[in-house]
């Protein structure tokens, strides 16, 4: 029964009856309510619904006077932040996804020893829907794994560079640089099926390019098509020459990328500039209205070397 309890209670509860000895400091966030676009069912797309979070940080306490001094201190600030930057990053379909980042973030203030985050929606029925997670930092501290993210070369390749024999040994160059290569294609040649609504368009369009992107992976084995950045991020650290399948990322972003005529390479540059590539490279002829400034750079598909 206690055990019930404390499912339902706030997870301050929890915390207390779990906690191991010696003493804790506690810092908690109740109810804090946030009006987001979150969910995998597509009735939940284009809308905003209340989300409720509540969460208590276990923290190691403080060895020397505060004198109060917030600097010295893992401030209630630091949790909200963990709440806003886990929302800002792209769109979620899962609380549990949301509720993980949150903890992870939190878990990366060295201060930080325990974490209770309970994520609920509150319009999805006549009561609170939700999850709640228990973490605890790892011996390591968890910051050091948030920053250690590859930053890619983008390649951007035209349908003729596709297509082209000199593939092979532009792959070959982009296997052994410094920076790992993502690649990224636009449509195809052909026309796609017009539909007469927006939304249902715009998946048209990205899924044309994601049929473009199986083209290159027929092409030469050694590149996979991937469409998480979770799943990007690791096969670029392990070596994988990756080909981006649009769909997911660019309708779950929080900041839409503008269409143009162009929009395999306006994608391509956006998402660019999520991933914080070192440079972009663009293999083949593009609409003249896109400016290839530095750090972009083009080159003929006649050309051997890149």
């Amino acid at each position: 029964m206690s055990e019930i309890r404390q499912a339902f209670e706030h997870p301050d509860e929890r915390s207390r009856a779990t906690s191991h000895d010696g003493p804790l400091d506690r810092i908690s966030v109740r109810d804090h309510i946030v009006a987001v676009e979150i969910g995998a069912f597509q009735a939940e797309r284009g809308t905003t619904q209340r989300v409720c979070f509540n969460v208590v940080v276990e923290v190691r306490p403080v060895g020397s006077i505060v004198d109060d001094d917030v600097d010295k201190i893992l401030s209630y600030d630091k949790v909200t932040e963990a709440i806003s930057t886990a929302l800002s990053e792209e769109r979620l379909n899962l609380l549990e996804t949301l509720a993980e980042r949150i903890a992870e973030r939190i878990l990366a203030e060295p201060q930080a020893e325990r974490v209770f985050v309970r994520v609920e929606k509150l319009d999805r029925g006549p009561g609170a829907l939700g999850v709640e997670i228990v973490r605890a930092a790892e011996t390591e501290t968890a910051a050091a794994g948030l920053d250690e993210k590859p930053h890619p070369q983008l390649v951007y390749l035209s349908n003729e560079a596709i297509l082209s024999e000199n593939l092979a040994g532009w792959l070959d160059q982009l296997e052994g640089a410094k920076n790992p290569p993502l690649l990224c294609v636009g449509a195809p040649s052909v026309a796609a099926p017009q539909a007469g609504a927006t939304l249902a368009q715009r998946r048209i369009d990205l899924l044309a390019i994601e049929q473009n992107a199986w083209v290159l992976a027929g092409r030469d084995k050694r590149c996979v098509v991937v469409q998480t950045k979770t799943e990007l991020e690791w096969a670029m650290k392990n070596g994988q020459i990756c080909v981006w399948a649009p769909s997911k990322i660019v309708l779950d972003a929080i900041e839409q990328p503008e269409r143009g005529h162009d929009e395999g390479l306006e994608l391509a540059i956006w998402f660019a500039a999520e991933m914080e590539a070192s440079d972009v490279l663009v293999i083949g002829s593009v609409d003249a209205a896109i400016s290839l400034e530095p750090p972009l750079r083009q080159i003929s598909t006649a050309a051997e070397s890149i």
